[in-house]
Protein backbone atom coordinates (compact mmCIF):
# COMPACT_ATOMS: atom_id res chain seq x y z
CA UNK A 1 0.00 0.00 0.00
CA UNK A 2 1.04 3.37 -0.73
CA UNK A 3 2.57 5.05 2.20
CA UNK A 4 0.20 7.94 4.10
CA UNK A 5 3.60 9.99 4.76
CA UNK A 6 4.07 12.99 3.04
CA UNK A 7 6.93 13.02 0.10
CA UNK A 8 9.89 15.34 0.56
CA UNK A 9 8.36 16.77 -3.30
CA UNK A 10 4.88 17.78 -1.39
CA UNK A 11 6.64 19.08 1.26
CA UNK A 12 8.35 21.66 -0.35
CA UNK A 13 5.07 22.58 -2.01
CA UNK A 14 2.98 25.63 -0.45
CA UNK A 15 -0.59 24.67 0.87
CA UNK A 16 -3.24 25.88 -1.70
CA UNK A 17 -5.03 28.97 -0.38
CA UNK A 18 -8.82 28.06 0.14
CA UNK A 19 -11.15 29.56 -2.08
CA UNK A 20 -13.65 32.32 -1.21
CA UNK A 21 -16.54 30.31 0.84
CA UNK A 22 -19.50 32.23 -0.41
CA UNK A 23 -20.93 33.54 -3.93
CA UNK A 24 -20.32 37.25 -2.83
CA UNK A 25 -16.62 36.74 -2.27
CA UNK A 26 -15.98 35.26 -5.30
CA UNK A 27 -18.12 37.25 -7.30
CA UNK A 28 -16.29 40.84 -6.25
CA UNK A 29 -13.26 38.72 -5.32
CA UNK A 30 -12.87 40.39 -2.37
CA UNK A 31 -10.36 38.42 -0.04
CA UNK A 32 -8.49 38.25 -3.09
CA UNK A 33 -7.99 42.12 -3.48
CA UNK A 34 -7.31 41.79 0.85
CA UNK A 35 -10.47 43.38 1.92
CA UNK A 36 -13.67 42.72 3.62
CA UNK A 37 -17.23 43.18 3.46
CA UNK A 38 -16.87 45.25 6.74
CA UNK A 39 -14.58 47.77 4.92
CA UNK A 40 -15.76 47.59 1.58
CA UNK A 41 -19.41 48.72 2.83
CA UNK A 42 -17.60 51.24 5.20
CA UNK A 43 -15.76 52.39 1.96
CA UNK A 44 -19.08 52.87 -0.12
CA UNK A 45 -20.71 54.95 3.09
CA UNK A 46 -17.51 57.14 3.61
CA UNK A 47 -17.51 57.63 -0.42
CA UNK A 48 -21.25 58.51 -0.12
CA UNK A 49 -21.12 61.12 2.46
CA UNK A 50 -17.74 62.60 0.41
CA UNK A 51 -19.92 63.20 -2.77
CA UNK A 52 -23.88 63.09 -1.01
CA UNK A 53 -23.40 67.21 -1.71
CA UNK A 54 -24.05 66.22 -5.85
CA UNK A 55 -27.70 65.97 -4.89
CA UNK A 56 -27.78 69.25 -3.61
CA UNK A 57 -25.38 70.98 -6.11
CA UNK A 58 -26.10 69.68 -9.24
CA UNK A 59 -29.88 71.10 -9.21
CA UNK A 60 -28.28 74.20 -8.15
CA UNK A 61 -26.32 74.48 -11.66
CA UNK A 62 -28.61 73.44 -13.92
CA UNK A 63 -31.86 75.18 -12.19
CA UNK A 64 -29.74 78.44 -12.54
CA UNK A 65 -29.46 78.12 -16.45
CA UNK A 66 -32.53 78.99 -19.17
CA UNK A 67 -32.93 77.12 -22.15
CA UNK A 68 -33.58 79.13 -25.56
CA UNK A 69 -37.15 79.50 -24.62
CA UNK A 70 -36.73 81.18 -21.21
CA UNK A 71 -37.53 77.55 -19.49
CA UNK A 72 -35.98 76.76 -16.28
CA UNK A 73 -36.04 73.09 -14.90
CA UNK A 74 -38.06 72.13 -11.49
CA UNK A 75 -35.58 72.17 -8.42
CA UNK A 76 -37.51 68.91 -6.82
CA UNK A 77 -37.39 67.22 -10.26
CA UNK A 78 -33.44 67.94 -10.37
CA UNK A 79 -32.99 65.89 -7.27
CA UNK A 80 -34.83 63.26 -8.01
CA UNK A 81 -33.00 62.50 -11.22
CA UNK A 82 -28.99 63.48 -9.87
CA UNK A 83 -30.03 61.06 -6.84
CA UNK A 84 -31.63 58.42 -9.08
CA UNK A 85 -28.67 58.91 -12.36
CA UNK A 86 -26.22 58.54 -9.69
CA UNK A 87 -27.68 55.44 -7.62
CA UNK A 88 -27.96 53.71 -10.99
CA UNK A 89 -24.74 54.31 -12.87
CA UNK A 90 -22.84 53.32 -9.45
CA UNK A 91 -24.36 50.53 -8.42
CA UNK A 92 -24.10 49.37 -12.00
CA UNK A 93 -20.13 50.00 -11.92
CA UNK A 94 -19.67 48.24 -8.66
CA UNK A 95 -21.61 45.09 -10.31
CA UNK A 96 -20.03 45.51 -13.88
CA UNK A 97 -16.62 46.55 -13.44
CA UNK A 98 -15.78 45.72 -10.31
CA UNK A 99 -14.24 48.43 -8.88
CA UNK A 100 -15.07 50.94 -5.69
CA UNK A 101 -15.62 54.03 -8.20
CA UNK A 102 -18.81 55.86 -7.68
CA UNK A 103 -20.35 57.81 -10.75
CA UNK A 104 -23.14 60.74 -10.68
CA UNK A 105 -23.57 64.16 -12.51
CA UNK A 106 -20.10 65.86 -13.65
CA UNK A 107 -19.04 69.11 -12.29
CA UNK A 108 -18.23 71.29 -15.28
CA UNK A 109 -19.95 68.77 -17.74
CA UNK A 110 -23.53 69.86 -15.72
CA UNK A 111 -22.14 74.18 -16.66
CA UNK A 112 -21.36 73.34 -20.38
CA UNK A 113 -25.34 71.86 -20.18
CA UNK A 114 -26.68 74.61 -18.38
CA UNK A 115 -24.66 77.57 -19.37
CA UNK A 116 -23.57 76.60 -22.89
CA UNK A 117 -26.00 74.38 -24.47
CA UNK A 118 -29.05 74.89 -23.07
CA UNK A 119 -29.26 78.29 -24.28
CA UNK A 120 -29.45 77.91 -27.81
CA UNK A 121 -31.60 75.47 -27.86
CA UNK A 122 -34.78 73.44 -25.53
CA UNK A 123 -33.78 71.18 -22.30
CA UNK A 124 -34.67 68.13 -24.11
CA UNK A 125 -32.37 69.40 -27.20
CA UNK A 126 -29.70 70.28 -24.30
CA UNK A 127 -30.03 66.85 -22.59
CA UNK A 128 -30.39 64.79 -25.95
CA UNK A 129 -26.62 65.60 -27.08
CA UNK A 130 -25.24 64.50 -23.81
CA UNK A 131 -26.64 60.89 -24.84
CA UNK A 132 -25.36 61.36 -28.23
CA UNK A 133 -22.01 61.92 -26.32
CA UNK A 134 -22.11 58.74 -24.31
CA UNK A 135 -23.37 56.44 -27.29
CA UNK A 136 -20.10 58.06 -28.80
CA UNK A 137 -18.52 57.13 -25.43
CA UNK A 138 -19.75 53.63 -25.47
CA UNK A 139 -18.65 53.00 -29.58
CA UNK A 140 -15.23 54.12 -28.91
CA UNK A 141 -15.14 51.53 -26.29
CA UNK A 142 -16.20 49.06 -28.24
CA UNK A 143 -13.95 49.85 -31.23
CA UNK A 144 -11.22 49.15 -28.28
CA UNK A 145 -9.98 52.81 -29.11
CA UNK A 146 -10.83 54.28 -25.83
CA UNK A 147 -8.79 51.60 -23.59
CA UNK A 148 -5.67 51.88 -26.41
CA UNK A 149 -5.90 55.97 -25.80
CA UNK A 150 -5.69 55.20 -21.99
CA UNK A 151 -2.39 52.58 -22.88
CA UNK A 152 -0.78 55.13 -25.31
CA UNK A 153 -0.48 57.72 -21.76
CA UNK A 154 3.30 56.96 -20.63
CA UNK A 155 3.84 55.56 -16.90
CA UNK A 156 5.28 59.31 -15.63
CA UNK A 157 2.07 60.76 -16.79
CA UNK A 158 -0.23 58.64 -15.58
CA UNK A 159 1.47 59.18 -12.09
CA UNK A 160 1.34 62.87 -12.82
CA UNK A 161 -2.42 62.14 -13.58
CA UNK A 162 -2.94 60.61 -10.53
CA UNK A 163 -1.30 63.02 -8.29
CA UNK A 164 -2.80 66.00 -10.34
CA UNK A 165 -6.19 64.45 -8.96
CA UNK A 166 -4.72 64.05 -5.28
CA UNK A 167 -4.30 67.93 -5.41
CA UNK A 168 -7.50 68.76 -7.32
CA UNK A 169 -10.02 67.22 -4.52
CA UNK A 170 -7.36 68.90 -1.79
CA UNK A 171 -8.57 72.09 -3.04
CA UNK A 172 -11.64 71.28 -3.81
CA UNK A 173 -11.88 70.31 0.24
CA UNK A 174 -10.00 73.97 0.95
CA UNK A 175 -12.30 75.97 -1.31
CA UNK A 176 -15.94 73.95 -0.14
CA UNK A 177 -15.17 74.11 3.63
CA UNK A 178 -14.52 77.71 3.60
CA UNK A 179 -10.85 77.78 4.54
CA UNK A 180 -10.21 79.09 1.85
CA UNK A 181 -12.41 81.61 -0.75
CA UNK A 182 -12.11 83.40 -3.49
CA UNK A 183 -11.01 86.65 -3.23
CA UNK A 184 -13.93 89.51 -4.53
CA UNK A 185 -13.37 90.49 -8.34
CA UNK A 186 -13.86 94.16 -7.10
CA UNK A 187 -10.58 93.92 -5.32
CA UNK A 188 -8.64 94.26 -8.40
CA UNK A 189 -6.12 91.97 -6.67
CA UNK A 190 -3.97 89.10 -8.32
CA UNK A 191 -4.49 86.99 -5.45
CA UNK A 192 -6.94 84.55 -7.30
CA UNK A 193 -7.54 82.73 -3.40
CA UNK A 194 -6.84 83.54 0.14
CA UNK A 195 -7.31 82.21 3.58
CA UNK A 196 -10.67 82.26 5.01
CA UNK A 197 -12.40 85.54 4.81
CA UNK A 198 -10.66 88.94 4.23
CA UNK A 199 -7.07 86.95 4.65
CA UNK A 200 -8.82 85.59 8.36
CA UNK A 201 -10.53 82.45 9.49
CA UNK A 202 -14.03 83.29 10.74
CA UNK A 203 -17.03 81.09 12.33
CA UNK A 204 -17.56 78.14 13.96
CA UNK A 205 -18.02 76.59 10.64
CA UNK A 206 -14.60 76.43 9.18
CA UNK A 207 -13.52 75.36 12.88
CA UNK A 208 -15.43 72.26 12.15
CA UNK A 209 -13.31 71.49 8.97
CA UNK A 210 -9.64 72.43 10.56
CA UNK A 211 -10.36 70.34 13.87
CA UNK A 212 -11.76 67.35 11.82
CA UNK A 213 -8.89 67.54 9.62
CA UNK A 214 -6.39 67.34 12.35
CA UNK A 215 -8.69 64.29 14.11
CA UNK A 216 -8.50 62.57 10.48
CA UNK A 217 -5.14 62.81 10.49
CA UNK A 218 -4.39 61.66 13.86
CA UNK A 219 -6.44 58.97 13.70
CA UNK A 220 -4.44 57.90 9.77
CA UNK A 221 -1.18 58.17 11.53
CA UNK A 222 -1.90 56.09 14.35
CA UNK A 223 -3.37 53.70 11.85
CA UNK A 224 -7.41 53.75 13.01
CA UNK A 225 -9.52 51.40 11.57
CA UNK A 226 -12.53 53.38 9.60
CA UNK A 227 -10.30 56.81 10.13
CA UNK A 228 -11.81 59.02 7.29
CA UNK A 229 -15.27 57.21 8.29
CA UNK A 230 -14.86 57.81 12.38
CA UNK A 231 -13.59 61.78 11.62
CA UNK A 232 -17.03 62.53 9.35
CA UNK A 233 -19.42 61.16 11.54
CA UNK A 234 -17.73 62.70 14.84
CA UNK A 235 -17.60 66.16 12.88
CA UNK A 236 -21.06 65.84 11.53
CA UNK A 237 -22.20 65.16 15.29
CA UNK A 238 -20.23 68.02 16.68
CA UNK A 239 -21.30 70.54 13.87
CA UNK A 240 -24.99 69.61 14.59
CA UNK A 241 -24.87 70.05 18.23
CA UNK A 242 -22.64 73.43 17.76
CA UNK A 243 -25.19 74.86 15.34
CA UNK A 244 -28.10 73.62 17.48
CA UNK A 245 -26.95 76.06 20.76
CA UNK A 246 -25.44 78.39 18.51
CA UNK A 247 -27.86 78.93 16.34
CA UNK A 248 -25.00 79.68 13.19
CA UNK A 249 -26.88 81.37 9.78
CA UNK A 250 -27.51 78.94 7.23
CA UNK A 251 -25.79 81.09 4.99
CA UNK A 252 -22.11 80.02 7.20
CA UNK A 253 -22.60 76.48 6.30
CA UNK A 254 -23.10 76.45 2.62
CA UNK A 255 -25.25 73.64 0.66
CA UNK A 256 -25.60 71.82 3.80
CA UNK A 257 -26.93 72.60 7.22
CA UNK A 258 -26.07 70.17 10.15
CA UNK A 259 -29.48 70.48 10.97
CA UNK A 260 -32.40 67.42 12.01
CA UNK A 261 -34.83 68.11 9.18
CA UNK A 262 -38.37 68.21 10.54
CA UNK A 263 -39.41 65.26 7.70
CA UNK A 264 -36.83 62.92 6.77
CA UNK A 265 -38.91 61.41 4.11
CA UNK A 266 -39.95 63.39 0.66
CA UNK A 267 -41.79 61.83 -2.11
CA UNK A 268 -39.80 61.72 -5.87
CA UNK A 269 -40.49 63.55 -8.59
CA UNK A 270 -39.80 62.11 -11.61
CA UNK A 271 -41.08 64.40 -14.24
CA UNK A 272 -37.49 64.72 -16.29
CA UNK A 273 -36.64 61.44 -16.51
CA UNK A 274 -36.52 60.55 -20.69
CA UNK A 275 -37.40 64.38 -21.13
CA UNK A 276 -34.75 64.44 -24.41
CA UNK A 277 -34.54 64.94 -27.66
CA UNK A 278 -31.81 62.95 -29.33
CA UNK A 279 -31.62 65.44 -32.74
CA UNK A 280 -33.54 68.33 -32.12
CA UNK A 281 -30.31 70.54 -30.85
CA UNK A 282 -28.62 70.22 -34.55
CA UNK A 283 -32.19 71.59 -35.85
CA UNK A 284 -31.95 74.93 -33.82
CA UNK A 285 -28.07 75.31 -33.88
CA UNK A 286 -27.23 73.52 -37.06
CA UNK A 287 -24.92 70.25 -37.98
CA UNK A 288 -21.63 71.76 -37.45
CA UNK A 289 -22.08 73.85 -33.84
CA UNK A 290 -24.25 70.77 -32.95
CA UNK A 291 -21.21 68.32 -33.37
CA UNK A 292 -18.82 70.73 -31.63
CA UNK A 293 -21.05 70.82 -29.05
CA UNK A 294 -21.17 67.35 -28.56
CA UNK A 295 -17.13 66.97 -29.38
CA UNK A 296 -16.94 69.12 -25.61
CA UNK A 297 -18.73 67.10 -23.78
CA UNK A 298 -17.89 63.96 -25.24
CA UNK A 299 -13.92 65.08 -24.35
CA UNK A 300 -14.89 66.36 -21.11
CA UNK A 301 -16.26 62.87 -20.28
CA UNK A 302 -13.37 61.21 -21.89
CA UNK A 303 -10.74 62.22 -20.34
CA UNK A 304 -12.39 63.30 -16.67
CA UNK A 305 -13.15 59.79 -16.33
CA UNK A 306 -9.92 58.45 -17.63
CA UNK A 307 -7.52 60.86 -15.00
CA UNK A 308 -9.97 59.47 -12.47
CA UNK A 309 -9.99 55.90 -13.37
CA UNK A 310 -6.08 56.19 -13.24
CA UNK A 311 -6.27 58.00 -10.00
CA UNK A 312 -8.45 55.87 -8.10
CA UNK A 313 -7.05 52.79 -9.32
CA UNK A 314 -3.25 53.42 -8.35
CA UNK A 315 -4.71 54.65 -4.73
CA UNK A 316 -6.56 51.25 -4.43
CA UNK A 317 -3.70 49.71 -5.44
CA UNK A 318 -5.40 47.78 -8.32
CA UNK A 319 -2.96 48.37 -10.90
CA UNK A 320 -0.43 45.84 -12.49
CA UNK A 321 3.05 46.90 -13.35
CA UNK A 322 1.93 48.18 -16.69
CA UNK A 323 -0.68 50.43 -15.00
CA UNK A 324 -3.58 48.93 -15.84
CA UNK A 325 -7.01 47.89 -13.97
CA UNK A 326 -8.62 44.63 -14.04
CA UNK A 327 -11.90 44.56 -16.00
CA UNK A 328 -11.03 48.04 -17.86
CA UNK A 329 -13.11 47.31 -21.13
CA UNK A 330 -16.25 47.28 -19.04
CA UNK A 331 -14.84 49.94 -16.61
CA UNK A 332 -14.71 52.30 -19.71
CA UNK A 333 -18.35 50.72 -21.10
CA UNK A 334 -20.24 51.36 -17.74
CA UNK A 335 -18.84 55.16 -17.93
CA UNK A 336 -20.00 55.84 -21.20
CA UNK A 337 -23.76 54.41 -20.03
CA UNK A 338 -23.19 56.36 -17.44
CA UNK A 339 -22.45 59.49 -19.42
CA UNK A 340 -26.03 58.51 -21.76
CA UNK A 341 -28.01 57.59 -18.24
CA UNK A 342 -27.39 61.09 -17.18
CA UNK A 343 -28.52 62.62 -20.22
CA UNK A 344 -31.62 60.41 -20.42
CA UNK A 345 -32.57 61.17 -16.70
CA UNK A 346 -31.96 65.33 -17.57
CA UNK A 347 -29.17 65.09 -14.47
CA UNK A 348 -26.53 65.79 -17.29
CA UNK A 349 -23.58 63.41 -17.83
CA UNK A 350 -22.68 60.90 -15.60
CA UNK A 351 -19.19 60.25 -14.53
CA UNK A 352 -16.39 58.77 -12.55
CA UNK A 353 -16.07 61.30 -9.14
CA UNK A 354 -12.86 61.57 -7.51
CA UNK A 355 -14.09 61.55 -4.23
CA UNK A 356 -14.44 58.00 -4.58
CA UNK A 357 -10.52 58.29 -2.95
CA UNK A 358 -12.83 58.74 0.55
CA UNK A 359 -13.95 55.09 0.08
CA UNK A 360 -10.48 53.75 -0.73
CA UNK A 361 -9.07 55.44 1.74
CA UNK A 362 -11.44 53.15 3.84
CA UNK A 363 -9.60 50.36 2.13
CA UNK A 364 -12.58 50.03 -0.43
CA UNK A 365 -11.29 47.57 -2.69
CA UNK A 366 -14.29 46.29 -4.95
CA UNK A 367 -17.53 46.72 -6.60
CA UNK A 368 -19.31 46.02 -3.70
CA UNK A 369 -18.53 49.29 -2.08
CA UNK A 370 -20.39 50.55 -4.92
CA UNK A 371 -23.62 48.98 -4.09
CA UNK A 372 -23.13 50.51 -0.72
CA UNK A 373 -22.85 53.97 -2.19
CA UNK A 374 -25.42 53.53 -5.23
CA UNK A 375 -27.82 51.92 -2.78
CA UNK A 376 -27.80 54.96 -0.10
CA UNK A 377 -28.15 57.30 -3.87
CA UNK A 378 -31.31 55.60 -4.31
CA UNK A 379 -33.02 55.90 -0.76
CA UNK A 380 -31.84 59.68 -1.22
CA UNK A 381 -34.71 59.20 -3.39
CA UNK A 382 -37.35 59.49 -0.45
CA UNK A 383 -34.82 60.49 2.53
CA UNK A 384 -32.96 63.23 0.95
CA UNK A 385 -33.42 65.51 3.70
CA UNK A 386 -31.49 63.03 5.85
CA UNK A 387 -28.69 62.96 2.95
CA UNK A 388 -27.94 66.83 3.46
CA UNK A 389 -27.61 66.93 6.96
CA UNK A 390 -23.35 66.00 6.92
CA UNK A 391 -22.23 69.68 6.00
CA UNK A 392 -19.06 70.42 3.93
CA UNK A 393 -17.15 70.99 6.62
CA UNK A 394 -17.44 67.77 8.00
CA UNK A 395 -16.83 65.61 4.68
CA UNK A 396 -14.12 67.55 3.24
CA UNK A 397 -11.18 67.07 5.61
CA UNK A 398 -11.11 63.44 4.14
CA UNK A 399 -10.64 64.96 0.81
CA UNK A 400 -7.01 66.40 1.77
CA UNK A 401 -6.01 63.20 3.80
CA UNK A 402 -6.95 61.41 0.56
CA UNK A 403 -4.79 63.86 -1.42
CA UNK A 404 -2.07 63.62 0.65
CA UNK A 405 -1.77 59.53 0.11
CA UNK A 406 -2.11 59.65 -3.47
CA UNK A 407 0.70 62.15 -3.67
CA UNK A 408 2.90 60.06 -1.10
CA UNK A 409 2.31 57.02 -3.28
CA UNK A 410 2.98 58.40 -6.99
CA UNK A 411 5.36 61.24 -6.54
CA UNK A 412 8.61 59.28 -6.38
CA UNK A 413 7.88 56.88 -9.06
CA UNK A 414 7.93 59.51 -11.48
CA UNK A 415 11.62 59.96 -12.89
CA UNK A 416 12.06 63.27 -12.71
CA UNK A 417 15.44 63.37 -14.20
CA UNK A 418 14.16 63.02 -17.86
CA UNK A 419 13.05 66.22 -18.36
CA UNK A 420 10.61 65.42 -21.26
CA UNK A 421 8.46 63.79 -18.62
CA UNK A 422 9.28 65.34 -16.04
CA UNK A 423 8.38 69.04 -17.34
CA UNK A 424 4.45 67.44 -18.58
CA UNK A 425 4.55 65.71 -15.38
CA UNK A 426 4.65 68.69 -13.33
CA UNK A 427 2.64 70.81 -15.94
CA UNK A 428 -0.37 68.29 -15.39
CA UNK A 429 -0.10 68.40 -11.38
CA UNK A 430 -0.09 72.38 -11.37
CA UNK A 431 -2.90 72.63 -14.01
CA UNK A 432 -5.63 70.38 -12.73
CA UNK A 433 -5.89 72.47 -9.34
CA UNK A 434 -5.31 75.92 -10.82
CA UNK A 435 -7.50 75.19 -14.06
CA UNK A 436 -9.90 73.20 -11.45
CA UNK A 437 -10.41 70.59 -14.16
CA UNK A 438 -8.98 66.64 -14.39
CA UNK A 439 -9.35 67.51 -18.74
CA UNK A 440 -7.42 70.03 -18.77
CA UNK A 441 -4.34 69.23 -17.03
CA UNK A 442 -4.34 65.61 -18.81
CA UNK A 443 -4.66 67.84 -21.97
CA UNK A 444 -1.70 70.36 -21.40
CA UNK A 445 0.75 67.43 -19.79
CA UNK A 446 -0.07 65.11 -23.34
CA UNK A 447 1.11 68.84 -25.69
CA UNK A 448 4.08 69.20 -23.58
CA UNK A 449 5.01 65.45 -23.78
CA UNK A 450 4.59 65.61 -27.41
CA UNK A 451 6.33 69.27 -28.20
CA UNK A 452 8.82 68.19 -25.63
CA UNK A 453 10.14 64.47 -27.18
CA UNK A 454 9.51 66.25 -30.75
CA UNK A 455 12.21 68.87 -29.26
CA UNK A 456 14.76 65.96 -27.94
CA UNK A 457 14.78 64.40 -31.30
CA UNK A 458 12.84 61.48 -29.69
CA UNK A 459 9.43 61.42 -31.54
CA UNK A 460 9.76 58.18 -32.52
CA UNK A 461 8.94 57.42 -28.96
CA UNK A 462 5.50 59.07 -29.32
CA UNK A 463 2.90 56.58 -29.54
CA UNK A 464 0.86 57.47 -32.98
CA UNK A 465 -2.15 57.50 -30.83
CA UNK A 466 -0.86 60.04 -28.59
CA UNK A 467 -0.32 62.44 -31.39
CA UNK A 468 -3.99 62.08 -32.12
CA UNK A 469 -5.26 62.94 -28.38
CA UNK A 470 -2.58 65.35 -29.04
CA UNK A 471 -4.67 66.92 -32.01
CA UNK A 472 -7.54 66.52 -30.35
CA UNK A 473 -6.50 68.47 -26.93
CA UNK A 474 -5.04 71.22 -29.68
CA UNK A 475 -8.54 71.58 -30.99
CA UNK A 476 -10.52 71.60 -27.66
CA UNK A 477 -7.82 74.35 -26.03
CA UNK A 478 -8.59 76.21 -29.65
CA UNK A 479 -11.83 76.24 -30.04
CA UNK A 480 -13.20 79.42 -29.55
CA UNK A 481 -10.65 80.99 -32.42
CA UNK A 482 -12.00 77.97 -34.08
CA UNK A 483 -15.97 78.96 -33.64
CA UNK A 484 -14.96 82.48 -34.51
CA UNK A 485 -12.86 81.18 -37.40
CA UNK A 486 -15.94 79.18 -38.89
CA UNK A 487 -18.25 81.89 -37.94
CA UNK A 488 -20.63 79.40 -35.67
CA UNK A 489 -19.94 81.67 -32.48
Amino acid sequence: MPSSATSPVDAQQPAPVPPPGNPLDRYFRITERGSSVARELRGGLATFFAMAYIIVLNPIILGAGQDKFGHQLDNAQLVTATALMAGLTTVLMGAIGNVPIACAAGLGINAVVSLQLAPKMSWPDAMGMVVLAGLVLMLLVASGLRQRVMDAIPGGLRRAIAIGIGLFISLIGLVDSGFVTRNPDAAHTTVPLGLGQGGQLHGWPVLIFAIGLALTFILVVRKTSGAILIGIVVMTFVAIVINTLIEIPDGNWGLSVPRMPDSVVGAPDFGLVGDISLFGGFHEVGLLTGCLFVFTVLLSGFFDAMGTIIGVGEEAGLTDENGQLPNMGKILMVDGVAVAAGGLGSASANTCFVESTAGVGEGARTGLANLMTGGLFLLALVFTPLATVVPSQAATPALLVVGFLIMAANVKEIDWSDFTIAVPAFLTIISMPFTYSITNGIGIGVLAFILLRIADKRAREIPWLLNVVGLCFLVYFLLDPIEQLLGVK
